[in-house]
């Protein structure tokens, strides 16, 4: 696939700095859903995960490092160049399933015995939900589904935004909502 470029606007959504792909950007992409990307920020290399808006595109997520390495700001436009990877990196589970994990090492094994795509996707399930007692009732699901042999958390909509801090109903709150 040939390098994606665009430029797009950095906004904040509560303490997140994000930019939004242009739908053409978008459109480019293997997958409506979550993509795994590398390429520039103003000139600065880097990969990430892009998202999916919940509107037909995708968008970023700027951490504090790729910010300060592009020199921008939010409210600044910058200039992307991107290509989706071939092979998924690893996610970094989180310590909440990371402990139900190792407590159970045939849960842990299954874990490991499922693609870096199939873990990103049961993260992305479990931390897309508010309540501290509904995230933790998704990794006990999470650990009993491995168990009984599922590969995929069940019913998950991988085309939807998922992360409750930026979205609402799987849609990507715009920085006027706030």
């Amino acid at each position: 696939m040939s390098t994606i470029d665009f430029e797009a606007k950095l906004f904040n959504i509560g303490a997140w700095i994000l930019l939004r792909l242009p739908e053409s950007a978008s459109a480019k992409l293997p997958s409506r859903g979550m993509t795994m990307v590398e390429g520039t920020i103003n000139g600065v290399r880097f990969q990430a995960a892009l998202e999916p808006d919940g509107k037909r595109s995708h968008w970023l997520r700027v951490d504090t490092a790729m910010l300060e390495a592009a020199g921008a700001d939010p409210g600044d436009t910058v200039t992307l160049a991107i290509e989706p990877m071939k092979a998924w990196p690893e996610p970094e589970a989180p310590a909440d399933l990371q402990s139900a994990l190792m407590d159970s090492p045939q849960v842990h094994k299954l874990w490991m015995d499922i693609t870096p795509m199939a873990r990103w996707d049961w993260i992305r399930w479990i931390r897309a939900t508010k309540q501290p007692e509904t995230r933790k009732r998704r990794i006990e699901v999470a650990c009993s589904k491995l168990k009984a042999g599922a590969r995929r958390p069940c019913c998950f909509n991988r085309n939807l935004r998922t992360e409750p801090a930026v979205s609402n109903n799987g849609v990507l709150l715009e920085p006027s909502e706030l």
